[in-house]
This record gives C-alpha cells, structure tokens and sequence, in this order.
C-alpha cells in the first residue's frame, strides 16, 4: 500500500517535468521557426557578409545594375518586385534576377522552371511571367494553381505549352546552379538585392537594405561611374593644301 502512495505521489512529479521539458522544446522550435519566416520574409538585417564577388558585376556595357536573388513564393520578395521594377524602368539599367529558393516552399521549384522556359522564347516574356507570378501570389497556394495561372498566362500571350517544361532537368540545373552561387556569395535570405557598378569612384557594390532608399542608392551610383574629367573638344586645326602650280607643257620649237 506504501509502495502505492509512492508511486502515485511520484506520477504528478513526472508529468510535471515531461510537460516543462516539451514547454522548452515548443520554445526551441517557435525561436528556429521564427528564424526561418525571417530569412524566408526578408527581415531586415544588418546586410549580407560577402565572401564572393562573381556575382556582383554589371553586365559588359553597363555603368551600373541590379543584382537580385529572389524566390517567388516568398512574400517579402513579391513585395519588392514592383519596386524595383519601377527603377529599372525609370533609370533604364539592366536588372539580374537570379533564383534563390526557400527550403520547404512548395511551388516556387516550379514556377522558377517556367520562369526559366519563357526566358528561351524571350527574356522580356521571362521578366513578365516573374512579375506576374509576384503580383498574384497571394492566390497561388500550390502547385495545381501555379499550373492553371501559367496556363493562362500562355495562353494570352499565344504560346502553347509543351507537356514538360524541363524534360532533361536542364532548367532545374540552371535553378541550382543560381542557389550555389548565391551561397558562394553569402546570401541568406530573400530578397537580397545590390546595386553593382563598373569603374565606381564608390564601392563597387552595395547592398539595398532598405528599399525605400533604392532611388538614392541609385542616383549615386550614376554619380559615382559618371566620367570625372569631360572629355576636353577636339580643336580643329585648317590643313593647307599646297597646290603645285601646274606649269604648262612646252611646246617644241618650230622646225
């Protein structure tokens, strides 16, 4: 009977201790849970610690560009895009997107492949499917969804899908290939996005961590690779001819 009572005595104890041990390990998910939303949402952070800088280059031609890695589930990444949009519309200078999926996002491996599939008929058509995709996706919820939006997308603008957007995993390649770069540059969350310059009396580089300057940092930018010097006029120097004075034949004496 004693050894009874101990035992139930002990049992309370037990659960107590059992529902603070799960109390410790909900905490410990809610903290990485949290984490993650922020590198999946884009929280703000101090910025990105680069360890390469391959990426971060405009392309040959260009005085300054965007550099952006996205993933197009991500909700703080739909909420940029107009954005920077926008400023690429107004300063007309090259805007590089590249694919950095979101672990556990359900759709954008997908829709980053459809992407990527416009893009070979036109990079133009490309950019607007991606566009279209982050305006609407509050209403893509899976993948069947994705299907149908794309579906319709297509179909405005004239194009008949193939039953196999990437029958050979070359697309998927390419996605892969954009992530490893990302992490070779350092990024850990989306969006991230660089204003990147050519021949800069500034940085080479900066990072856009907060949007609302992207016009400022911009405007910069275009000073700082403005020519230093103006390009002094080229004088125009009168170039005389002389003219060899044309001495008349003589004619032979007369016999």
């Amino acid at each position: 009977m004693f050894h009874f009572l101990r035992l139930s005595q002990a049992a309370p104890a037990r659960r107590n201790r059992a529902d603070l041990f799960l109390g410790l390990v909900t905490a410990v998910l809610a903290i990485a849970s949290a984490a993650s939303a922020n590198a999946q949402f884009g929280a703000p952070s101090p910025g990105t610690q680069v360890h390469d800088t391959s990426a971060l280059h405009p392309p040959a031609g260009a005085r300054v560009a965007i550099v952006e890695f996205a993933d197009m589930e991500c909700p703080a990444c739909a909420a940029a895009n107009p954005i920077v949009k926008s400023a690429v519309a107004q300063y007309k200078i090259p805007w590089i997107r590249h694919d950095f999926l979101i672990p556990n996002h359900i759709w954008s491996p997908t829709a980053a492949v459809n992407a990527r599939w416009f893009d070979s008929k036109s990079k133009a058509l490309g950019d607007e499917y991606r566009d279209e995709v982050f305006a609407n996706q509050s209403s893509i919820y899976n993948v069947d969804v994705l299907r149908q939006f794309t579906e319709k997308f297509a179909k405005e603008h004239g194009i008949a899908l193939p039953f196999s957007m990437d029958p050979q995993g070359k697309l998927a390649d390419a996605i892969k290939a954009d992530g490893e770069l990302g992490r070779r540059t350092g990024i850990t969350q989306t969006p991230t996005i660089f204003i990147v310059t050519s021949n800069s009396k500034g940085a080479p580089f900066i990072e856009v961590v907060d949007r609302g300057k992207l016009f400022q940092l911009i405007d910069q930018a275009l000073a700082d690779t403005a020519s230093a010097t103006k390009t002094a006029p080229v004088k125009k120097t009168a170039v005389t001819t002389t003219l060899a004075k044309k001495t008349p034949a003589k004619t032979p004496a007369a016999q």
